[in-house]
């Protein structure tokens, strides 16, 4: 851990250290274990939802009457809606309160989850999904300023985190499993929306409140912005498949650009950023959000399609691929659960590289397996990937609350998975879009983009290398 770290580690917004006459910042201690087991069930609980897509794609696109080009949109409504609202929840968490900001996504969540049952339009499911992203935004954003603020010691804060990036996993594991095994793709998101009222409930009796006020009006105008320029880039990804050249995605790639740059214009001059641009030359902060990016480029944007192609192409039941699918994420989960292990002896952006290389090595023992319709050929890199993705889920979310001052962890948690979520946007379009337009059908496009997968996950293991604390 650098010096700025130590230092910063005794300045978490502990209630028994007012300067001012202000109110105090907690209602009451909080219970860091019990802290612990809520923030963990609510984000396995998030991610359950985000991942129930995977293995029911194509009932969902069949009953919605969704185009193939438009099938993205079903797996990107939730990243899109993550990664819009991610550093804004952050900052609200931060300067409001991480328990109310908590709170309100877990109901928030619950009840849209519902909602998405119930659509009937391939319109009414993606934006139901892009609430659940917004839902989700503040549940994982407020979930590692909680537990900062119930672990304030460097061993506790090791292990909570280690915990909550298991449970990351986790999620990821028994979401398509629980969808595989509901009667059909509806049922899955009832029983997910009753799931996140059930922690909604649970926390209002277990939670106590933290904040790290800063003074001044939330970033409205930054958060607009910012998800602006997020809508076009993911719609200039998505509509590429059908031609990069074409007018259109040109513009909305320039559009994603543009607001881009007004976006850092005004997040210099307001007084209360949702992130704060001179940590961009922190080295540290750097590492985390490569880290998180090249996580939904090259992992997360692969994993999300690869089932589909299980089905599609290996002819593999929808609960067939939820178990082949649980090789990669039962193995990422507990990884991610003992990782916590090498605190200390080996530091996160060492784990990032051995993450990102097992998972480069993985993907490229599975080249030509789709293609040949074998599914065993793809156990030994379902296996090596999911230790990968294991140590990729411990490490981000220590590095990104060390980056940064302890009393802003909410708002380096939001940073990090922003640019984890913009990678899976980018990530699933590129995927599908390589696969489809394949001449060759969709177990070539499948190698392709296992190959495209693969570079991208050796290139981040090199930047997070690069990027480390000089001095």
């Amino acid at each position: 851990m650098t010096r700025f770290n130590e230092r910063t580690l005794s300045e978490v917004d502990a209630p028994s250290t007012p300067r001012t006459k202000t109110p105090p910042l907690a209602e009451a201690p909080p219970h860091p274990r019990a802290t612990l087991a809520l923030t963990s069930a609510a984000t396995a609980v998030t991610l359950m939802t985000y991942t129930a897509p995977v293995v029911t794609l194509r009932d969902t696109a069949a009953a919605l009457h969704t185009s193939l080009s438009a099938q993205a949109w079903l797996i990107n409504g939730t990243p899109l809606g993550l990664a819009a609202l991610l550093l804004v929840a952050g900052s609200l968490a931060d300067d409001y309160g991480r328990r109310r900001i908590f709170l309100a996504g877990t109901l928030t969540l619950g009840i849209t989850t519902a909602i998405g049952a119930l659509a009937s339009s391939t319109l009414q499911f993606t934006l139901a999904r892009i609430a659940q992203g917004a839902a989700s935004a503040a549940i994982l954003a407020s979930s590692l300023g909680l537990l900062v603020h119930a672990f304030p010691t460097p061993r506790g804060r090791l292990h909570a985190t280690g915990v909550w990036g298991a449970f990351v996993s986790g999620g990821i594991a028994v979401g398509p499993l629980l969808a595989g095994a509901m009667p059909d793709w509806r049922a899955a998101y009832g029983v997910l929306g009753a799931a996140a009222l059930v922690v909604a409930a649970l926390g209002t009796r277990t939670l106590t409140e933290s904040r790290s006020p800063r003074g001044g009006r939330p970033d409205i105008l930054g958060a607009l912005t910012f998800g602006l320029a997020l809508v076009s880039l993911v719609a200039a990804l998505t509509l590429g498949r059908d031609g990069w050249l074409r007018a259109e995605v040109g513009g909305l790639f320039l559009a994603a650009a543009v607001l881009v740059a007004v976006f850092a214009l005004l997040e210099h001059r307001t007084t209360t950023p949702m992130i704060d641009l001179s940590l961009l030359r922190r080295p540290g902060f750097l590492a985390s959000s490569a880290g998180g990016l090249f996580t939904g480029l090259a992992v997360i944007g692969l994993f999300s399609f690869l089932p589909v192609l299980f089905q599609q192409v290996l002819g593999l039941s929808p609960m067939d691929t939820a178990w082949l699918f649980l090789l990669w994420s039962g193995l990422s989960f507990a990884v991610a659960l003992q990782a916590k292990r090498l605190a200390g002896r080996v530091p996160p952006r060492h784990q990032l590289a051995v993450g990102f290389t097992l998972h480069a090595a993985g993907v490229l023992t599975m080249l030509g397996a789709i293609d040949s319709g074998s599914w065993h050929r793809l156990l030994p890199g379902l296996i090596l990937g999911g230790i990968g993705s294991g140590l990729l889920n411990a490490a981000l979310p220590l590095l990104s609350v060390e980056s940064v001052p302890a009393a802003r962890a909410a708002m380096g948690s939001g940073a990090q998975q922003t640019f984890r979520y913009i990678g899976s946007c980018a990530g699933v379009a590129l995927t599908i879009a390589i696969v489809t337009s394949s001449s060759g059908g969709l177990g070539h496009g499948a190698n392709i983009a296992l190959l495209v997968s693969a570079g991208l996950a050796l290139l981040a293991a090199v930047a997070v290398l690069v990027l480390r604390e000089r001095g």
